[in-house]
């Protein structure tokens, strides 16, 4: 790690950086910084501070505030995660829906179609629709974002959906079932409509998790889509 210090999470330094950021006491934060000109840029294991600020589940008081004096003091927006994946801080603010400090983490610069995901090494985005993180998902598309069929579906796009299917690379029977499934977890009726009008399996079982699109929509909570896919007969899975 290019000589970056590494803290242990017991040891007495990163108990109070710690706690000063999940506490949102930026003056207190602050002064660690300055006493120690090398923390702005350490690891405590395998997260670095702005990890920390994103960190399940997120939304700390102040998180804007404290990502802006991490990286006044030399943070680095585009660190990595050095565990299970390579997450990135806007990774992991976005899998907590946590819109401000997304924000303060774009204004930074960080990058907002980083690779990495712990959802098939993908963006940010990816990981807010697959978590159902559905403030998160519209500020990043809001931002810039690249916004995959995939996301489309899950965020109710119709404008996107219907472009795909009027033009010459139209989604095959696979990607419509995923697509369709994804509309159900999202809770976009009128997305879920559309591709089951475009041949849709009711009931398949994505590869990803062992859920029809049923079972994906009461976890999701959207009663309208429930009911509805109540009403075409679909199954949950057994």
């Amino acid at each position: 790690m290019g000589g970056m210090a590494v803290l242990d999470p017991g040891d007495p330094l990163a108990v109070a950086v710690v706690a000063a950021i999940r506490t949102g006491d930026v003056a207190r934060l602050r002064e660690l910084l300055a006493g120690r000109p090398d923390l702005a840029t350490a690891r405590i294991g395998d997260r670095t501070l702005l990890h920390v600020v994103t960190d399940w589940p997120g939304n700390y008081p102040d998180g804007p505030a404290t990502v802006a004096a991490l990286v006044a003091a030399g943070a680095d927006v585009g660190a990595r995660f050095t565990g299970s994946h390579a997450e990135t801080p806007l990774h992991w603010a976005a899998s907590c829906d946590d819109v401000p400090v997304l924000d303060a983490l774009l204004d930074a610069g960080a990058d907002i179609d980083a690779p990495g995901a712990v959802i098939a090494g993908g963006t940010p985005l990816d990981d807010a629709t697959a978590f159902g993180q559905w403030r998160a998902a519209r500020r990043l598309v809001e931002r810039g974002a690249h916004v995959t069929l995939w996301h489309a579906a899950t965020l109710g796009r119709l404008d996107l959906l219907h472009a795909a299917f009027d033009g010459p690379g139209r989604p095959g029977p696979a990607e419509v079932d995923d697509l369709f499934w994804g509309a159900c977890h999202g809770g976009q009726l009128e997305a879920a409509r559309f591709l089951l009008d475009r041949g849709a399996d009711l009931d398949r079982i994505p590869r990803w998790e062992n859920l029809t699109p049923l079972d994906a929509a009461i976890r999701g909570g959207d009663a309208e889509v429930v009911a509805w896919l109540h009403e075409r007969g679909a199954a949950r899975a057994s």
